[in-house]
C-alpha cells in the first residue's frame, strides 16, 4: 500500500494491527505516529479534537480496564492509498471493571461489547474518525439503567446548564476526510432497505431478510429472524416518527472468502414525539448517530450488526424532561 508501513499487508491488517497494538500492546505513545496532530475524533457523546485528547482519553480507558481486549470481526472500506481510504471497523471488546473511572467505583465485572470505528487513513495515519460504543451494554452488565446512567452523568457535570454538549452537526468540527464511501450494489442494496424501513415500510423485513438471520443490536441484544428485526425498527422508528433520516456515509464490498456485505453510517435527527424503544413522548429534540453492518446470503440479509449508543440518546431526552 503506497504510503503504509509495509508490515501491513492490506488496509484491513492496518487497522487490525494498530489497534491491537496501541491498546493490548500498549503502544499508546505509538499514536503521536498513527493519529494525526489535529485529528477530529466524533462519538455521541462529543468531538474532540487533538491526538492529546485521544491520548488522554485512551490512557483513561485503560485505567478502568486494564485487560481490554479489542477482537476485529470486520473492516468494510472503500477508497484507495493514494486518495485515502475510509475503514468501518466492526470490534468486540472484551474488559474487566477493574479500575475506578467513569462507571464507578471498579467492580471486577467482565464485559463483553461491540464497537463501530469509521477512520479515514492516508499516508500511514488516521486523521477523521467516527466513533460509536454500546453503552448500553457495557451499562446494563455493570448493573445500571441506561437512562438512570445517563442522569447521573448530568448531575456528574454539574447539571443541565453546565454538562458537555452531545454531538450533532451545529458543533461538529469539519475533517479532511469528504468522500461518501462507494457505489458497490451491496452497499447501495442495503441503503435502500435502511430506507425502507425509516419510512415505515416493514413489509422489507420477510421480503430482504433471510428467516434465519442473526440480529445484533445496541444493548448487546442478540436477535433471530423477521420478528425480532421487526421488533428493533419499529420501536426505533416510533420513537421518533418525524426525525429526518439521513445516509452518512455507505460502503458495499466483495472480498474473497468473505459474504458480500455493507457498511452504512446514518444519522436520525428530530423530536422525540412517539411512544417507542425510548418510552413516553418528551418533546426533546435528539440527534442519534447510528452504524450499521449487514452480510448478504442466497436467501438475503443474513447478519446485521447495529450499533447507537442508548446513554446519549436517553442524555438528550433527560435534559428535556428532567
Amino acid at each position: 500500500m503506497q504510503g503504509f508501513d509495509e508490515k501491513f499487508r492490506d488496509f484491513p491488517d492496518y487497522i487490525i494491527g494498530i489497534t491491537k497494538e496501541i491498546w493490548e500492546d500498549r503502544g499508546i505513545a505509538t499514536l503521536h505516529h498513527y493519529y494525526s496532530p489535529d485529528i477530529v475524533v466524533r462519538s455521541p457523546a462529543s468531538v474532540v479534537v487533538g491526538n492529546q485528547g485521544v491520548i488522554a482519553a485512551t490512557l483513561a480507558t485503560l485505567a478502568e480496564f486494564p485487560d481490554r481486549k479489542l477482537l476485529g470481526e470486520d473492516v468494510i472500506w472503500s477508497g484507495s492509498p493514494e486518495e485515502g481510504m475510509l475503514s468501518s471497523h466492526r470490534i468486540f471488546s472484551t474488559a474487566t471493571h477493574s479500575g475506578d473511572g467513569v462507571y464507578g467505583k471498579a467492580s471486577g465485572t467482565r464485559l463483553g461489547y461491540r464497537i463501530i470505528a469509521d477512520c479515514h487513513a492516508i499516508n500511514n495515519q488516521i486523521n477523521d474518525e467516527w466513533l460509536i460504543r454500546d453503552q448500553g451494554a457495557i451499562v446494563r452488565q455493570l448493573g445500571f439503567d441506561p437512562l438512570d446512567f445517563a442522569r447521573s452523568q448530568i448531575e456528574s457535570e454539574g447539571g443541565a446548564e453546565n454538562c458537555a454538549p452531545l454531538f450533532s452537526p451545529s458543533i461538529d468540527k469539519p475533517g479532511p476526510y469528504k468522500g461518501m464511501g462507494n457505489d458497490n450494489e451491496w452497499g447501495q442494496r442495503y441503503a435502500d432497505l435502511l430506507a425502507r424501513l425509516m419510512s415505515a415500510d416493514l413489509a422489507a423485513i420477510p421480503a430482504e431478510y433471510d428467516r434465519g438471520c442473526q440480529l445484533e443490536y445496541p444493548g448487546g441484544v442478540t436477535g433471530h429472524s423477521h420478528d425480532d428485526a421487526d421488533k428493533f425498527w419499529t420501536g426505533l422508528r416510533a420513537s421518533f416518527p418525524d426525525a429526518e433520516f439521513s445516509i452518512e456515509h455507505q460502503i458495499g464490498r466483495d472480498d474473497p472468502m468473505m459474504p458480500p456485505r455493507a457498511a452504512i453510517r446514518w444519522s436520525l435527527q428530530g423530536k422525540h414525539d412517539g411512544w417507542g424503544a425510548f418510552g413516553a413522548p418528551s418533546g426533546a429534540d435528539v440527534y442519534v448517530m447510528g452504524v450499521c453492518h449487514a452480510e448478504f446470503g442466497p436467501w438475503g440479509l443474513r447478519r446485521e450488526f447495529v450499533l447507537f449508543d442508548e446513554t446519549a440518546v436517553w442524555k438528550q431526552i433527560a435534559l428535556k424532561a428532567g
